[in-house]
């Protein structure tokens, strides 16, 4: 194996790393930091109080991390997990103490034919390992959205009405 690319990620140890997708790294450290690299460039990052203000960031941090290419997967040492949108790391899905301590490891339910069956009707199941003794499930309900065609549709409907009540309060408009 041969070092292509060396940089200070975090300030102290690094808990955990995950590779993703366009060679994307995110990282989690001891900084109470949860970052995504791409090469040696900060993309976005996590910082403890800025994501949970009110909770003091010297008691608690981000221990391991997962990255499917569309999400994020966090556990913690107070136990608890989470699920941001990998490229924005907005926050979806959060379970405070999901575990009675220390989240060791996370992983998301692969995209194969029984991780779909595992799935169901839900967006992503990610599984969480902690020192509790306990491995946990954690499904992401879907999002729900309109359809493309729908939302063409409803643009379509504005226009008409605007041009209607243009109409209808300067007659000879058009």
């Amino acid at each position: 194996m041969k070092k292509t690319l060396e940089f200070r990620a975090h300030d102290g140890e690094i808990e955990d790393i995950a590779l993703g997708p366009d060679n994307k790294v995110v990282t989690a450290g001891r900084d109470f930091q949860c970052c995504v690299w791409q090469q040696d460039q900060l993309v976005t990052g996590l910082r403890w109080h800025e994501n949970l203000p009110g909770i003091p960031d010297k008691a608690y941090r981000y221990q391991a991390c997962s990255d499917s290419g569309t999400f994020l997967g966090l556990g913690t040492v107070t136990g608890s997990v989470a699920i941001h949108i990998a490229f924005s790391l907005q926050r979806l899905y959060y379970v405070k103490e999901a575990h009675g301590i220390v989240v060791t490891d996370v992983a998301f339910v692969p995209e194969s034919r029984p991780g779909r069956e595992l799935l169901g009707g839900h967006e992503a199941a990610l599984l969480s390992v902690a020192v509790d003794s306990r491995c946990k499930l954690h499904l992401l309900p879907s999002r729900r959205s309109l359809p493309v065609w729908l939302l063409l549709l409803l643009c379509a409907g504005l226009i008409v009405a605007t041009i209607l009540l243009l109409q209808l309060a300067f007659p000879g408009f058009l």
